[in-house]
């Protein structure tokens, strides 16, 4: 027996197989461009903070060996968001800037939102490092709107 859902929210039910798709496809394609976007907004905070962004610190900040480091850095050059120069380290290419702004706005929004609920400032930062990859539009400015309401802009 299905126990009854909270007053004011919808009863979980099954939906139809074609929504069902969309949801687990969105979810999919989430979490394929999350770590593209993980890596191209620390190479810009790296670049930012010490001009370089070096595949041994990425591995570090990332806790990954580098030899994984190795890997995506290919297939970001492949993918048009950096460009790797022998000697001197890892640059994002104008994509790559953009892709990482991108990046950095929605976790900079999901975080506010938490922090306007009540969730500690580090818990909010762990946690929207995860959420703000799986938002979609429509939510993100739920999220926004909520967090200027409340005061934390």
């Amino acid at each position: 027996m299905q126990e009854p859902s909270e007053p004011g929210l919808p009863e979980t039910v099954l939906v139809d197989p074609e929504r069902h798709v969309e949801s687990f496809r969105q979810a999919r394609e989430a979490r394929r461009s999350e770590l593209v976007e993980d890596y191209v907004e620390l190479i810009d905070d790296l670049i930012g903070d010490g001009g370089e962004a070096r595949q041994v610190d990425i591995a570090a900040r990332l806790g990954v060996a580098q030899p994984t480091v190795a890997k995506m850095l290919k297939r970001l050059c492949e993918e048009g968001f950096v460009q790797q120069r022998p000697y001197r380290g890892v640059f994002l290419t104008e994509a790559g800037r953009r892709l990482a702004a991108q990046a950095r706005e929605r976790h900079r929004i999901v975080e506010r939102f938490l922090c306007a609920l009540g969730v500690s400032p580090e818990t909010a930062r762990r946690d929207a490092e995860g959420i703000e990859h799986h938002v979609s539009a429509e939510t993100l400015a739920a999220f926004r709107a909520f967090a200027e309401r409340r005061g934390g802009a």
